[in-house]
Parts: C-alpha cells; sequence; structure tokens
C-alpha cells in the first residue's frame, strides 16, 4: 500500500509548514497517474495524524485528469486508460501536460489567540 507513504509525505509537508500550530484542513492534489485510492490514503492519513499537529486534520483530495499533447498532431487529450494515447490520432508519443501531481495545494491552520489572561487557541484562520 503506497498510500501510506504518501500519507506520511504529506503529514511531513504539513508538520513543516505548519511550525506547531494545529492543523484543521489539508487540501492536496492527486493525479490521475498516481494510481492513489482515497479510502486508502484517507485512512493511512488518519494512522499517520494519530498524535501529531494533524490529529483530528480534515484531508480534502482533489482529483487531476490526465493532459497530454500529442507530438505527432498537436491534440491535447485527456488520457484515461495505459497505454497513453492520444485520442485523435492514436499516436503514442504525448507531452503530459497534467495527471502526475501529488501536491500539498493548501492548509487550514489553527491561529493561536493571545488574550490579556492566557494563549488560547481559536479556528479563525
Amino acid at each position: 500500500m503506497h498510500e501510506l507513504s504518501i500519507a506520511e509525505a504529506i503529514v511531513d509537508v504539513a508538520r513543516r509548514h505548519a511550525r506547531g500550530r494545529r492543523v484543521v484542513k489539508v487540501d492536496v492534489r492527486v493525479g490521475h497517474l498516481r494510481q492513489v485510492v482515497p479510502a486508502s490514503l484517507e485512512f493511512a492519513f488518519g494512522l499517520v495524524c494519530q498524535g501529531t499537529a494533524l490529529d483530528g486534520a480534515e484531508l480534502v483530495i482533489s482529483h487531476v485528469a490526465a493532459v497530454g499533447r500529442c507530438r505527432d498532431c498537436g491534440v491535447k487529450s485527456v488520457l484515461e486508460d495505459l497505454p497513453l494515447r492520444c485520442s485523435s490520432c492514436g499516436g503514442l508519443d504525448l507531452e503530459l501536460l497534467a495527471g502526475d501531481e501529488l501536491l500539498v495545494d493548501a492548509l487550514e491552520l489553527e491561529e493561536e489567540v493571545v488574550t490579556n489572561e492566557r494563549i488560547g487557541h481559536g479556528s479563525h484562520v
């Protein structure tokens, strides 16, 4: 299950950028060619987050379709199946434009709220 290593990488990126603040939500973009099973990634993410600043954080996965431009005829195609072929001429010489992404796109962090009496946490970001 490569989703576990992907979840570990997502948590590592989020923890570094959160700098100790609690993470409420993590938005990721996952390309079609990554062949990630969303339910498996969500499960692995929940496991890896336990006991960290991401414990209880929501994982939002955006699917990115594979898109390529044929180097033979110039047509841009959505690439759904392997082998990747041009939808117009059937050519295999494609420039990949999208679909190989695996990006942490955004984080929603809990902000520290400072009052006269104490430091607390709020959800206003």
